[in-house]
């Protein structure tokens, strides 16, 4: 069940995540990495968020990025061109390690503070994402698929399968994805 589910849940789980947060976002006072967000914001743009676009702007931009990226990987849909839109989040998500590590790492002894213990569970967020674009680069289809593709019985009988081919087993081949 692992195996044939297994991506799925990851898909579906890490959709939600997304989803969640970015709905939270579209709500003034109500996501607690608020301050966060703008803080990084501010200067990834160089200052530029809250000088040249007010800050709510750049806040409903990220919610509605996190909720197009919750979406896609909730549905399994498109996925294939919001990886890259996700790429670009999670760099976002992940930049305070560099850019504010005074503010993330100011617990005793240099402990992370709540905010960094928040950037740092996105790690996992970043490991899940490899795993579910690598899948997602092999895939024929717009989707991410749950399964290893099941081979085509059709091919099967119109040539000879060796028993040591991988084809045989119900995976397809590098080549043939």
């Amino acid at each position: 069940m692992a195996v044939r589910h297994g991506l799925t849940l990851l898909r579906i789980s890490m959709g939600l995540v997304f989803l969640g947060f970015g709905v939270l976002k579209f709500f003034p006072g109500v996501s607690p990495a608020e301050k966060l967000v703008e803080a990084t914001i501010h200067e990834l743009t160089g200052g530029a968020v809250p000088a040249l676009v007010p800050f709510s702007v750049a806040l409903a931009g990220t919610a509605a990025l996190e909720c197009v990226i919750g979406l896609s990987l909730v549905t399994g849909w498109w996925f294939h061109r919001v990886r890259y839109l996700l790429a670009l989040e999670l760099a976002g998500i992940l930049s305070p390690l560099a850019l504010l590590p005074s503010r993330l790492f100011s617990g005793p002894g240099h402990a992370p503070t709540l905010e960094g213990q928040y950037v740092l569970k996105d790690i996992v967020l970043l490991a899940a994402a490899i795993v579910l674009a690598t899948r997602a680069s092999t895939a024929d289809s717009s989707t991410v698929p749950a399964v290893p593709a099941q081979r085509d019985h059709r091919a099967a009988a119109a040539a000879p399968v060796r028993a040591t081919d991988p084809v045989a087993a119900g995976f397809r081949t590098t080549r043939e994805r």
